[in-house]
């Protein structure tokens, strides 16, 4: 599956994001500044009404340090970077010093070059580096099949990782310390953890996703399980996921069961169908509900269990 990740990139996030654009909600998705969540770390979270215009639900935050700032994911354009921007000097005048990119996903990557213009360091996986390196050019140049205008995306340029790591890195922002990890394989090759010890606040990426249906095209179903009960024996209190509210232990669990029922189904009804709407009709039925993103569902089905020429 991760072999075709550059060959067909633009038609698998075609098919993604339009199923996003298609279920806007107006103004329900309107985010008011950063909200913290313990001294020192900050984030958007719980984001309404996954759509084009606000980064599809994508989370985001800040830590704190005495001497400098570290960002975590930076949103899907140079506006929404610019507002985060923004968002963060309303806090804190400090120098941000670090971007962390917790995959290669252009809602969680495509503002990096706002906070390079800053001087700011982008660290990633290895692996994020090399993806963004295969697809992120060919994404921008196709942000209209995205759902994306050419207005939403003005000024947005591709910034790559600077620094990269394979196993954990430790930054130290003055006083205030955040471990970035790898724990392998799950919504991707390269998905990371970033880890505030003292403040026991986790930030996951869309390793976990919390009340949207997540997107599993692009992982390993067993590797994700593994990982999911990996950090659930981390010590921390919140866990910041990629898409949703600020979670806790037992969303890791429903996400873990989430992904193991979708995967059993699927591949029972891939065996004997390549009809995509009567599957994705048959899953929903088995899978609990959730409030975000349902249209992923057949876009899950059509891009990793049905042998098409156009599945990666």
């Amino acid at each position: 599956m991760r072999k075709g990740i550059s060959k067909n990139v633009v038609i698998l996030w075609t098919l993604v994001l339009i199923v996003f654009s298609l279920t806007i909600v107006p103004d329900a998705f309107a985010q008011v500044g950063l909200r913290k969540i313990a001294d020192n770390v900050y984030v958007y979270a719980d984001i309404k009404g996954g759509s084009p215009s606000n980064s599809f639900g994508a989370n985001a935050g800040i830590v704190v340090g005495k001497d400098s700032i570290l960002v975590i994911d930076t949103l899907i354009s140079s506006k929404e970077a610019k507002r985060f921007i923004k968002d963060i000097r309303a806090i804190s005048d400090k120098p941000i010093k670090y971007v962390v990119n917790t995959h290669y996903h252009l809602d969680h990557t495509f503002g990096n070059s706002e906070f390079e213009k800053l001087g700011a360091v982008i660290i990633s996986h290895a692996s994020c580096k090399k993806n963004m390196e295969k697809s992120a050019e060919g994404t921008l140049k196709n942000v209209k099949a995205f759902g994306l205008t050419e207005k939403d995306m003005e000024g947005t340029k591709i910034a790559y990782p600077a620094l990269t790591f394979q196993d954990r890195i430790e930054i130290d922002l003055g006083g205030q310390k955040v471990e970035l990890s790898y724990a392998g394989i799950a919504h991707t090759d390269d998905s990371i953890l970033a880890y505030v010890h003292d403040k026991q606040v986790l930030f996951t990426g869309d390793i976990l996703f919390t009340e949207y249906h997540p997107f599993i095209a692009d992982g390993s179903i067993g590797e994700w399980v593994n990982v999911l009960d990996y950090i659930r024996t981390l010590d921390f209190k919140k866990i910041i996921p990629g898409h949703g509210p600020i979670s806790g232990r037992h969303d890791l669990l429903e996400m873990k069961e989430y992904i193991m029922a979708f995967d059993k189904k699927a591949k029972e009804l891939s065996a004997k169908s390549n009809d995509a709407d009567s599957i994705a009709t048959e899953i929903k039925k088995e899978l609990p509900e959730r409030p975000e993103g349902a249209g992923l569902i057949k876009s899950n089905i059509q891009m990793k269990y049905l042998k098409a020429p156009s599945n990666p």
